[in-house]
């Protein structure tokens, strides 16, 4: 059923006489299109139900304080939204240096140069804003080759262990294939269900917020609608944010791996369907050439 799904595909390719980029970047609009739908469907509903919800609130709140007026409560989430840029807690008046800590703003400078960007905070002043610019125009590049080395150093160890096992055991495609499949579940039992574990405890998410958490962080997407290390209401252990440092470096390698192999896999088949296309259009072109023939000493 696949190989008919795929040569009735090629054949389409090859009367269209479609480029592949073409193709490709039709098949990706397309993805994009329908994933908007998704999301518009599963989300758009949500959003319209808070803001009902919180028209409502809005209005008891007027209701309950009448003096405070609606200028009042303007200026009451004004103060509330500068105070949590600040790293303030609404429930105290105790910063705890606020946000800009060493630990802290060391975690920032390294979600500038991964490109995670939370957006939980960001440079205020313009001396900050200026060496924003200038550390990224460099630390995001640095950054690129240092987790590609790391990818590949981590990829050459598993290779070696491969060829190490391959060498001792006999059916060395059934270790080959192994060794991958349990680095992979052992990856991501590392990289993503531990990390879940230990925000679960330490932020109270739930566990889907907290794998949810874990993808876009290295996946380099940064919503910043979770962030860890990042309530002032709360005290963290000093080896917080240090485990987290770790983490996030390590897990873009392994997940930069993993794309890099989605990227290869994409490929092949991209070059799988094209050299069907081609195969297609000479067995076309071989099939008319006998007719032709035939025709000529016809005549």
């Amino acid at each position: 059923m696949l190989s008919m799904f795929s040569g009735k595909l090629c054949q389409f390719l090859s009367v269209t006489r479609l480029p592949s980029i073409l193709f490709l970047g039709v098949f990706y609009v397309a993805y994009v299109l329908v994933g908007g739908l998704v999301f518009w469907k599963l989300e758009g509903w949500y959003v319209l139900q808070q803001i009902a919800l919180l028209k409502e609130k809005r209005l008891e709140l007027l209701e309950k304080y009448p003096c405070l007026g609606q200028n009042g409560l303007s200026e009451l989430a004004q103060m509330i939204k500068s105070a949590s840029l600040s790293g303030l807690s609404p429930d105290s008046n105790d910063t705890a240096d606020g946000l800009w800590k060493f630990t802290s703003s060391s975690v920032f400078a390294a979600t500038v140069v991964t490109t995670i960007g939370y957006g939980n905070i960001v440079p205020l002043t313009t001396a900050g804003q200026i060496f924003c610019v200038m550390f990224a125009l460099f630390g995001i590049p640095l950054n690129v080759v240092v987790l590609n080395r790391v990818g590949k150093y981590m990829l050459a160890i598993e290779r070696h262990f491969c060829n190490f096992l391959e060498k001792k055991i006999d059916r060395g495609k059934c270790v080959r294939i192994s060794i991958h499949s349990i680095s992979f579940v052992s990856s991501a039992f590392l990289y993503l269900v531990v990390p879940m574990l230990l925000f679960k405890e330490y932020e109270g998410w739930s566990y889907a917020e907290a794998i949810y958490y874990c993808f876009i962080t290295l996946s380099t997407i940064g919503f910043g609608d979770y962030v860890a290390d990042h309530n002032p209401a709360i005290n963290y252990p000093e080896w917080y944010s240090c485990l987290m440092a770790v983490w996030i470096f390590f897990g873009l390698a392994w997940l930069a791996l993993l794309v890099n192999h989605s990227i290869d896999l994409l490929e092949s088949l991209n070059a799988y369907l094209r050299g069907r296309q081609n195969g297609q259009s000479q067995m076309n072109e071989t099939e008319e050439k006998p007719d032709k023939g035939l025709k000529g000493e016809e005549t």
